[in-house]
């Protein structure tokens, strides 16, 4: 009877550890992408030194402006697959997944400069 007792007493103290009243806040707040951070670098990694002055002789996306100008392009060239016409890096691998996804979350998170 007493072992009865201590389990049920053991039972609704691990029931009551879980109840309260006050609701714990669990907002996750995930930073924004922007160009100076994240999307120049890249940038500056990947397209040189073909889209990158003074050596690069193609579109040049390496300023802020002319990366938000062409962010459209960017992103359906790099997702394009290497044999496909217009496939970005030209004579390079397929950027990864989570390359490709800078300038997707960049672009969905407003275009921030800074």
């Amino acid at each position: 009877m007493k072992k009865g007792i201590l389990f049920l007493f053991l039972v609704m103290i691990v029931v009551f550890e879980f109840c309260t009243s006050a609701k714990k806040s669990q907002t996750v707040v995930v930073p924004k992408t922007t160009y100076e951070a994240s999307v120049q670098q890249v940038i500056s990694a990947n397209c040189s030194p073909c889209h990158i002055p003074p050596k690069g002789n193609k579109k040049a996306l390496n300023t802020y402006a002319a990366a938000k100008g062409e962010i459209d392009e960017m992103i359906a060239r790099i997702n394009k697959n290497p044999d496909e016409k217009g496939f970005m890096p030209f004579k390079h691998p397929k950027l990864p997944d989570s390359t490709i996804q800078v300038f997707v979350k960049w672009k969905n998170d407003g275009l921030l400069e800074k």
